[in-house]
Parts: structure tokens; C-alpha cells; sequence
């Protein structure tokens, strides 16, 4: 089976961009290496920039800009590469401070999202997370990246974060692999805590949690975790980064593979049942 790596979107933007500088400079009647002396840069970096392996900053943009006498395109082209730099963040670099600045960063995302669609094949979504659940993860995350350990504010932050769970005008589709339920992330006290958590956050109107059976014959093979929001964007997780997709085709893609594994699921009481189930097994 072939797949197309989710970080396509952010090269396919790179590219986009390269070429459109490019079309610039040959517009201008300009070689490569006179773009870089106009520019005052090493003639390599021009190459490094339209071969899309360096993404070229605001000022580089101006300079290009200026030496191919094409600077009404200045501000079109800065927005573009701040679109496709945002695209694909590693966790590290989003990171790099702690993790409890990058929860509060979403929460304005958070707020103006009226359709939330989850699908977390590895750990309980963080809108659904407790305290005592989100700390641990968060601080093994910390200690695997080597980023600064700030898991309990981390926690809280994500928290407070996920009060939007209990506002008017959100609706939420949460889709859970049921080995989620059984992966122990912290001690069994916290894990039963935040099972517990799960059956208590299902009982909201505005909440359909879904979770997809070991037994399930699948139409649809699990993926990594990402979140739908509205119909305008997808964030995808995966082990080094956050992507971020905006590209309507590709959205189409994810709320495609959504439809197929809410398929799989079951909610209600037999979701429950499997939630009981995995209370059940901590002993």
C-alpha cells in the first residue's frame, strides 16, 4: 500500500514558492548567480532557495524582490512563505521554551472552531485529557525531545484550554482507537482517573466519543492523530512534527479517512462498555 507522507502540503508550498521566485528572476532576464550578487549573497544561497531546500526569510524576499525590479509582488510572496513555514513546525522548534506557551498559542483555534473532529490512534485526545494524565504525557514528551520540562503548567494550560468542551456553539466528534484505553500513561490511579474522566465527558450533548474496536474489520487503517477543524483546516501529529493543512483537496482527504473510521466506531453503551472494560483490566 502507497501513501503520501502528510508533510506534502508543506513541501508542494516550498515548491510553489521557489517556483514562483524563479519565474521572477527568468522574468527579469536574470541568472541565478545574479540574483545572489545583486542580493550581496554567496551565488549558492539563490540555488539553495529556488531548489526549495532553504525557505527564504522576509528580508531575503525584499532583496530578490528588489533585484528583479518586481517589488509589488513583496508582500504576496512574504505571506506565501509565512503560510508554507507554518505548514510543517517540528515539535522541537514549537517546543522550544516549554510546552505550556504552545497550549495557550491554540486557544484563539480553540475558540472560534465550531466543528471539532478527533481521531487519536496513540493517546486520549488532549480536549479530553485530566490533569494528572496530561502531566505525565506531557513530560515524557518534554524528556524524549530534550525541550524544557514544564508538564505541570504544560497540564494546566491544556486545561484551561479545553474548557471550550463545556461552551456553547462547539460541537465535537472524538474518534479513539480502543488500545488507547488500555496504553498506561502514568500510574493505574491516573489512568483509572482519566477513563473515568471519559465516560463522565460523553454524557455531554455537545460530545460524541467514539472508540474503534480491536474486533473492528477494517475499511480504514489506523492513522496517525489529527484533529478536523471546521472545514478549514487539519493539524496531523506525528513523532517530530505538527502539520498543518489548509489546501482543500487534502482536507477533503482526512475528512474522508474520518467518515471511514467513525464507520468502525461504536458509541453510546457499548462505547462504555469498552471504557468499563479497560477500568476493569488496571486491577
Amino acid at each position: 500500500m502507497t501513501t503520501v507522507s502528510p508533510s506534502s502540503a508543506a513541501q508542494a508550498a516550498r515548491a510553489a514558492l521557489a517556483g514562483r521566485l524563479v519565474a521572477l528572476r527568468k522574468s527579469a532576464g536574470l541568472k541565478a548567480y545574479e540574483v545572489a550578487a545583486r542580493c550581496g549573497w554567496h551565488k549558492s544561497k539563490a540555488s539553495r532557495i529556488e531548489n526549495g531546500r532553504v525557505l527564504p526569510s522576509d528580508a531575503d524576499i525584499r532583496a530578490w524582490c528588489a533585484a528583479c525590479s518586481a517589488e509589488q509582488h513583496v508582500d504576496d510572496l512574504i505571506a506565501e512563505s509565512r503560510s508554507a513555514d507554518e505548514m510543517y513546525v517540528e515539535w522541537k522548534r514549537l517546543h522550544r521554551t516549554g510546552i505550556r506557551h504552545f497550549q495557550q498559542s491554540a486557544v484563539p483555534l480553540y475558540q472560534r472552531t465550531r466543528l471539532f473532529r478527533v481521531y487519536c490512534s496513540n493517546v486520549i485526545p488532549g480536549l479530553l485529557q485530566t490533569h494528572g494524565y496530561a502531566e505525565a504525557l506531557l513530560s515524557t514528551i518534554s524528556d524524549f525531545q530534550g525541550t524544557p520540562n514544564d508538564a505541570p503548567e504544560a497540564a494546566a494550560a491544556r486545561l484551561d484550554r479545553s474548557h471550550v468542551i463545556y461552551e456553547a456553539g462547539h460541537g465535537f466528534v472524538f474518534l479513539v482507537e480502543e488500545t488507547v484505553l488500555r496504553h498506561c500513561i502514568g500510574p493505574p490511579d491516573v489512568m483509572a482517573g482519566q477513563l473515568g474522566k471519559l465516560l463522565e465527558l460523553m454524557s455531554l450533548p455537545s460530545v460524541a466519543l467514539g472508540i474503534i474496536p480491536f474486533t473492528a474489520r477494517r475499511t480504514m487503517w489506523p492513522l496517525e492523530t489529527f484533529m478536523v477543524f471546521d472545514t478549514g483546516r487539519v493539524q496531523v501529529e506525528t513523532l517530530s512534527a505538527e502539520i498543518n493543512i489548509t489546501r482543500p483537496s487534502e482536507i477533503g482527504v482526512y475528512a474522508k479517512a474520518f467518515a471511514e473510521l467513525q464507520n468502525l466506531a461504536v458509541f453510546g453503551p457499548r462505547a462504555r462498555a469498552r471504557i468499563l472494560a479497560a477500568i476493569e483490566a488496571l486491577g
